[in-house]
């Protein structure tokens, strides 16, 4: 089930819940999957609760428990809330559109869902996404987009802070 609490151009449920089809069947990730897309405030609120981080983020996945009587009745793989704030401003800043910006962010979430964890298996995630990314037509993946933003921020520290003779050397 897709629940656009807040509205971006070019999407709506029905396309969405196609996207979630494909790349769910990409990911081999069993199970339905509900999306939110919300606005910054919420995911906050979400992010402060779940995860103790008081501050918005693009997205946040929810995977069911394996235990819980959901997971029993019906093949149910977990949620993902986007923030439609975070991916009008990301596509913005990338140059694409928003619509494709929450697909971008969908199929992160999923393989999220899938149990793939970025900040803990040495790229794992982001080799993966990469490769579903091509194959599902979308743009750069948010790990590429992050380790790309943090090498650009990174040199430009350097550029900065460091002596013109360091520079050279450095």
């Amino acid at each position: 089930m897709v629940t656009l609490k807040k509205k971006i151009a070019g999407l709506n449920g029905a396309s969405l819940q196609r996207f979630v089809v494909r790349a769910r069947k990409a990911v081999r990730l069993n199970g339905s999957v509900d999306i939110l897309i919300t606005t910054s405030g919420d995911m906050r609120s979400l992010n402060d609760r779940f995860r103790g981080k008081d501050k918005p983020t693009d997205v946040l996945s929810f995977p069911t428990e394996p235990s819980s009587s959901a997971a029993r009745r019906a093949p149910f793989a977990g949620e993902i809330a986007i923030s439609a704030d975070i991916a009008l401003d990301n596509a913005r800043r990338l140059g694409h559109s928003a619509a494709t910006e929450v697909r971008v962010l969908i199929l992160h979430g999923i393989l999220h869902l899938a149990g793939f964890d970025h900040e803990r298996d040495n790229g794992q995630m982001a080799r993966k996404e990469a490769s579903l990314r091509r194959a599902l037509r979308l743009p750069s993946s948010l790990t590429e987009r992050g380790n790309a933003s943090f090498e650009s921020r990174a040199r430009t520290r350097r550029r900065i802070s460091l002596p013109k003779s360091a520079q050279r050397t450095a």
